[in-house]
């Protein structure tokens, strides 16, 4: 217990040391300095949450921190998972984010330097909240850093000035739902800690209250639908290694709430509550992936990625409280374990795509993958490690995300007759969306692999790329490694998810030998899938090699239709591979196509230009969004007629505002 608490408070000692290098250190060896202190941080932090995993806890309380209500810390497996998380994806981050800023390639000011391990710092206090006001502090510490890390580059683009408005609106509405939520929380129990949360007895109406607000907020956070606007805007536009923070640790987070509030300080709930989860997870999962199937921009299909995937969370999440509502421990053990473990796969797999996207980036100075191509000569190393991410990402063995949806898919088909009628008919269309959303994440992961690192290069940039520094790839090949750990050996991982499962379900977890459910209709050993993949594809290869020696070699032309040589024009490109599942998809996705025709002046039946412009916008944002911007404008334009200049007015409007208050006061009381 009392290590534990050395390892946290030794990794936050290391967040703060950072910032102050940040501030004080030489400009020149600022990157290295700052990020190597990072990198010991987030071990430092990894280290403390795999110990509270493990069973350790430990509890501060310091009244002088913050007045009237102090600040209250507690760690307990269920803060471990995310705290371990959060320092395992810094450590990778950090470590890149050393070569990134190198060359004034990425961010190097001491401001930007500075909020980097600020973000770290706050993320690690979130889940170790153990009070409203403390949650309530340290969750707006996570919004201001990150907002002004994602503004970090807004004098080379102008996108980023708009993505971060959006993220800042999206985020501080959310922080007022959880907000509302909350004080209504510690209002009808009489006191803000955790304890005395969890001791409350509300009414059933007021409880619902309480959950509703808070999921509405939390879902913000994690990219839920609808409220995901701010994610394809904001992590596509921050600086890379801060992209893969945001998208591995941060969000993560905002499920982390929806699973401390619900399940554990309100103790569960009726089962309305946990179907709306499953719900909002499975249109999330569904319209996200269907949204980074036709991206062609990497960064804005990998944040569309996370929203597919923190959508398959809250599908465990949700399928966990229902089914505890229910009274069936086990099951609601295993869809939790299943969360939890794609919680850990989901930041491995994703921190490993956001800087090899980073690598890209700073090599080509590009996100379009119509204009990529040909990089796996020029880039190697990161194009085998944005292999590794991309299967790891599709959900086919040996990626590690095949694991947690294989045994969400199995909770999910266990639960059969025994979860009722509401049950029976949403649980197989939560797994017809996992089964879909895993074929379209495989189509989404072969178009941004093959058409942006293979083939021949579309344009010149793509074709003078060079290969990313040592720092930028040792922090690309340290999140494949741990990708790799958890495909190959996921039975090390799972058993250190019982504790903290048990911490919020009282079932009886899963069993960690080779995954075997709690029914025993479905066990897989990914070792040996593994084992066996490489033996089939040795023997190809040796059986091929074999055939080719005993004939003689000849050099041919490859038959080219009379056309000539092949060029990068003929080439797929992302946009061509993905309008066919476009086609298919249509009435969800409603894409835009505008073709312009520019004729000779001399003729109207001489064509001089053609012009294919073809768009997919986000439709929750054109018809939600739009209008009700549309309307907020409207309102602005007319509140001004009642700022006049007028002195008088406004003492009227104070007048009237007070005397309505005391009003209301009276009638009250």
């Amino acid at each position: 217990m009392i290590l534990v608490g050395v390892w946290y408070v030794a990794a936050l000692s290391a967040c703060a040391l950072a910032a102050l290098a940040a501030v004080l250190g030489p400009a020149r060896g600022r990157p290295a300095l700052v990020g190597t202190i990072t990198v010991g941080a987030g071990a430092l932090a990894a280290v403390a949450g795999v110990a509270a995993m493990g069973g350790g806890g430990w509890q501060a309380w310091l009244p002088e921190v913050l007045p009237l209500a102090g600040v209250r810390l507690a760690i307990d497996p269920l803060s471990g998972v995310f705290i371990a998380v959060t320092g395992a994806v810094t450590s990778c981050a950090a470590l890149y984010g050393v070569g990134y800023a190198k060359d004034g390639h990425g961010p190097a000011g001491r401001v930007t330097q500075a909020a980097v391990p600020l973000f770290v710092a706050s993320m690690l206090l979130v889940p170790a909240a153990a009070s409203v006001s403390t949650l309530l502090l340290t969750w707006e510490l996570m919004a201001i850093t990150s907002l002004l890390l994602v503004l970090a580059e807004h004098r080379r683009r102008a996108a980023v000035g708009e993505a971060a408005l959006w993220y800042a609106v999206m985020t501080h509405l959310g922080l007022v739902a959880i907000l509302s939520g909350l004080f209504a929380f510690a209002a009808s129990a009489g006191g803000e800690s955790f304890a005395q949360l969890r001791a409350a007895e509300l009414s059933p109406a007021m409880r619902s209250a309480v959950f509703v607000a808070t999921f509405v907020g939390f879902a913000s956070k994690a990219g839920i639908v609808p409220l995901h606007v701010w994610l394809p805007r904001a992590h596509p536009e921050a600086p890379s290694h801060v992209s893969a923070l945001m998208s591995a640790a941060m969000v993560n987070l905002g499920c982390y709430g929806i699973l401390r509030v619900g399940l554990d300080l309100l103790g569960g709930g009726p089962a309305w509550w946990w179907l709306l989860v499953l719900a909002a997870g499975a249109v999330s999962a569904l319209y996200g992936i269907l949204h980074a199937v036709v991206a062609a921009d990497l960064k804005r299909l990998l944040a569309y990625s996370t929203t597919e995937n923190m959508g398959l969370v809250l599908i465990g999440l949700g399928a966990a409280g229902f089914f505890a509502t229910a009274g069936f421990d086990a099951l609601a053990g295993v869809a939790l374990t299943a969360a939890l473990l794609h919680v850990v796969n989901h930041a491995a797999f994703k921190t490993v795509l956001f800087l090899a996207a980073g690598s890209v980036l700073r090599a080509t100075g590009t996100r379009d993958l119509d204009a990529l191509g040909g990089l796996r000569t020029r880039m190697p190393y990161t194009t085998g490690l944005f292999a590794v991410g991309a299967l790891c990402a599709s959900a086919l063995p040996p990626g590690n995300a095949f694991i947690s949806e294989w045994l969400l898919l199995q909770s999910l088909i266990q639960s059969g007759s025994v979860s009722g009628l509401a049950g029976v008919v949403l649980m197989p269309l939560a797994v017809a969306v996992i089964a879909l959303s895993a074929g379209l994440a495989v189509a989404t992961f072969v178009k941004a692999f093959g058409v942006g690192f293979l083939a021949r290069p579309r344009s010149p940039a793509a074709g003078a790329a060079r290969e990313s520094p040592p720092a930028m790839v040792g922090g690309m090949a340290l999140a494949a490694g741990c990708c790799l750990a958890l495909a190959l050996a996921p039975v090390l991982i799972v058993p250190a998810l019982t504790r903290p499962v048990l911490a919020v379900v009282a079932g009886t977890g899963v069993s960690a030998r080779d995954l075997i459910l709690a029914g025993g209709a479905g066990a897989i050993s990914p070792t040996l899938i593994a084992a066996a993949l490489v033996l089939a594809v040795g023997a190809v290869l040796a059986l091929t090699r074999a055939v080719m020696v005993r004939r003689s070699r000849r050099v041919a032309r490859l038959w080219d239709c009379g056309a000539g040589p092949m060029s990068a024009r003929m080439e797929y490109t992302a946009t061509s591979f993905a309008e066919p599942l476009q086609r298919v998809f249509d009435d969800v996705l409603a894409p835009e196509n505008d073709v312009d025709v520019t004729p000779a002046r001399e003729s109207a039946y001489l064509v001089r230009r053609v012009a294919f412009h073809a768009r997919v916008p986000d439709r929750i944002e054109r018809r939600l969004y739009d209008p009700l911007l549309a309307v907020a404008d409207d309102v602005g334009i007319r509140a001004r007629r009642l700022a006049n200049g007028s002195v008088h007015r406004y003492l009227a409007f104070g007048f009237c505002v007070l005397t309505g208050a005391l009003v209301v006061l009276a009638v009250i009381e």
